[in-house]
């Protein structure tokens, strides 16, 4: 849900109580320090029941969107979800592929996506494949452009940062602004500079400054006619999809002993 409906909602739930018992004096203040304090008490109750009222800023429309996110890594977990273990394997093969996608585009075609289907040790046929990534596109956990793209949703950046961070860490970009991950936004386009900003992040940013907050390097249009480089599906070449199947780095046998990657999957489509 929206920061302006959460909003609403708790003004509305002190409301409620009021008009139950007209005894009672609940403060409800609209700011924003009022409202961070409600969220982090709330967040004090929910950590023994490994939940957490999570927010992310929207990476498309820039809005503050809120979730109840289960933090929890155990085998119940793990059964609450309405996919099969193939499916939620299915699912992480997906990712990585848009993980791994060069240019950092952060996206995969159909194609490639029906294409993991040969990386699972299972009979999972391309047809059924295509029913379960209509499903993840339906509940929220993966985006599907327009060019028939798929790309991490808000829901997946928000529930699953933690498993990302930890399976992908040589992938992850932060914006330099908000150091919040990126899959879509904008690059600075001096070489080796890495600074990555969502694009709200930088419309804010420019409306005060000019520079590339990391190297300085004047951004104006009247300085120069370089652009800066897409993050995201934007930054697609054709013919990217083509060829080997990506595969990150393989742990060493010491770097699996202590390795979280399982764990951390604990957390994926549990809610």
């Amino acid at each position: 849900m929206s920061h302006k409906l959460a909003l609403k909602i708790w003004e509305k739930c002190v409301d409620a109580v009021k008009a139950a018992n007209d005894s009672l004096d609940i403060p409800f203040y609209s700011d924003r320090n009022s409202w961070d304090t409600f969220v982090s008490n709330i967040n004090d109750v929910l950590n023994p029941l490994d939940l957490e009222f999570a927010h992310l800023l929207d990476e498309i429309s820039g809005k503050e969107l809120y979730a109840l996110v289960n933090r929890k890594d155990d085998d119940v977990a793990q059964m609450a979800t309405d996919y099969s273990p193939i499916e939620i394997a299915y699912f992480k093969a997906v990712v990585e592929q848009i993980m791994l996608a060069p240019n950092e585009s952060f996206c995969v075609s159909s194609l490639v996506a029906m294409r993991e289907v040969n990386s699972l040790k299972s009979n999972m046929t391309k047809a059924q494949a295509e029913i379960v990534l209509g499903s993840f596109v339906a509940k929220g956990w993966l985006m599907k452009s327009k060019r028939g793209r798929y790309s991490l949703s808000t829901r997946t950046l928000l529930e699953l940062q933690p498993y990302l961070r930890s399976t992908y860490p040589d992938e992850i970009l932060e914006c330099t602004i908000c150091l919040e991950m990126v899959t879509r936004g904008v690059a600075c386009y001096t070489p080796q500079c890495k600074a990555r900003l969502h694009n709200h992040c930088y419309a804010s940013y420019r409306r005060g400054k000019r520079n590339c907050p990391t190297c300085d390097e004047n951004w104006s249009v009247e300085a120069n006619t370089k652009k800066l480089k897409p993050v995201g599906e934007a930054a697609f070449k054709e013919g990217q999809d083509q060829g080997r199947r990506r595969v990150r780095r393989k742990a060493t046998d010491s770097d699996e002993e202590n390795s979280q990657e399982d764990e951390d999957a604990r957390m994926i489509m549990t809610k």
